[in-house]
């Protein structure tokens, strides 16, 4: 597959006859909110094998070749050419598909009220054939180790059916707002924490779930080696079972970073008793913040890589959000942004005429336009080549794979970049 900016003047139909597919399938694979309205710096993804490569002035066989790890004898094997046949700037090379590596993918999914939506549900079902693990969002621990479930609905079905482990997220929110002092019962206690592990131990049988995934936050700092303690005592539980013990973690880039969201979660303990982690490399830009990056590449470099000084870089799923935000300007501290999927934030571009524009240090698209009403926004999301930067950087670390907070806003260039770049383990 091939990642493509819209230039102007281009059209869906210019496009396709350059690639040389239709403009039928790159509207079925991009889920095209705007096939007759593309904006400029609009990225598309195109739906072929391997991807082509237009001669630059400057270029030759061998540097090009460099570029894409070939020979340039395999090169100029593919396309049909003698290796002293002089290129012509403009002339279209075919370069072959790279191999692919392993890799492992979590998708959070996150009922809301009384009943589960069914987009929801689709949504799970669409993304399924791209997970490992599929992850409905949250069971939550009560003060006596009892368990508040999920809504659950068919997403035992769809993990069984698409060979998806299923993780039993487990959470100590109270109030959709995690309590430290909630974390400190159970984690202290050790009447409560016994029922706890044990309630956990017979609704993971109940549902079949294989993996159990705490994401305890917002811990007291004082609770970080009772935190340790416990995740060894539900590791030998859940290991009797045959079962995987994973656990969240906040996004650090020292053992000592202070804060009430981090200094708990030790990341060299956890990665000596979790069979994985998921490290929540995402809202830097956030909905209570200022416009920016949601998930810029240089933080989560900088977390990564300081994690895979404390663990091994096979044990680290990297976070990712599937979703940005459209924040209204100028920023004021007390509102609240509003959460668009990548499909949306396309659809507002096009809706104002204006055009997408990259950051190349956050590597990440971003947009601005005035509303109706006079007021001026900022829509930071993510798109194709974000997305790419980032499988680029998972394989660079060699981690585990990705993970993905939440289903339900359509991205589907995120789905077909996966089975471009990787060969999804399945371990159910």
């Amino acid at each position: 597959m091939q990642i493509h900016v819209v230039r102007p003047g281009q059209s869906l139909t210019s496009i396709a006859q350059a690639f040389g597919t239709t403009t039928a399938d790159l509207v079925e694979a991009n889920e095209l909110p705007n096939p007759n309205n593309l904006v400029v710096g609009q990225t598309l993804v195109i739906p072929i094998v391997g991807s082509f490569y237009w001669v630059q002035p400057g270029d030759s066989l061998y540097s090009i070749s460099q570029r894409f790890g070939l020979t340039y004898q395999e090169l100029a094997r593919i396309n049909g050419l003698s290796v002293n046949q002089p290129l012509q700037v403009g002339f279209r090379l075919y370069i072959p598909q790279q191999p692919k590596a392993a890799a492992e993918f979590n998708a959070y999914v996150e009922p809301r009220g009384t009943t589960v939506a069914p987009a929801l549900e689709e949504a799970a079902r669409e993304a399924a054939p791209y997970l490992t693990y599929l992850a409905p969002f949250n069971f939550q621990a009560l003060r006596d180790g009892s368990l508040r479930e999920p809504l659950l609905n068919d997403f035992p079905a769809i993990a069984a059916a698409n060979n998806n482990v299923l993780m039993m997220v487990i959470s100590n929110q109270e109030n959709d707002q995690f309590s430290d002092e909630l974390g400190r019962i159970l984690l202290n206690d050790m009447e409560v924490q016994n029922r706890f592990l044990n309630n956990i131990v017979a609704t993971a049988r109940k549902y079949g779930f294989r993996d159990i995934h705490f994401d305890f936050e917002y811990l007291r700092p004082a609770d970080r080696e009772a935190y340790n303690q416990f995740l060894r005592r539900a590791k030998q539980r859940f290991q009797a079972e045959g079962w995987l013990l994973s656990t969240a973690l906040a996004p650090k880039t020292s053992a000592e970073q202070q804060g009430a969201w981090y200094e708990a979660h030790d990341y060299r303990a956890h990665g000596e008793i979790a069979d994985f982690v998921v490290i929540m490399t995402y809202e830097w830009g956030y909905s209570g913040g200022p416009a920016m990056a949601v998930s810029p590449i240089g933080p989560v470099r900088d977390v990564l890589e300081y994690a895979i000084s404390e663990m091994p870089s096979t044990k680290i799923l990297m976070g990712q959000n599937l979703y940005g935000y459209d924040w209204t300007l100028p920023f004021v501290q007390g509102s609240v942004a509003r959460a668009v999927s990548p499909q949306q934030a396309i659809q507002i571009a096009a809706d104002n005429n204006v055009a997408i524009q990259y950051d190349t240090r956050a590597q990440a698209p971003f947009f601005r336009y005035r509303d109706n009403e006079g007021r001026d926004h900022e829509v930071w999301f993510e798109d194709g080549r974000s997305i790419q930067a980032k499988f680029d950087l998972v394989k660079e670390l060699n981690l585990r794979g990705v993970s993905y907070w939440k289903l339900g806003l359509a991205f589907p260039q995120n789905w077909l970049l996966i089975s471009d770049n990787f060969n999804v383990t399945k371990r159910a």
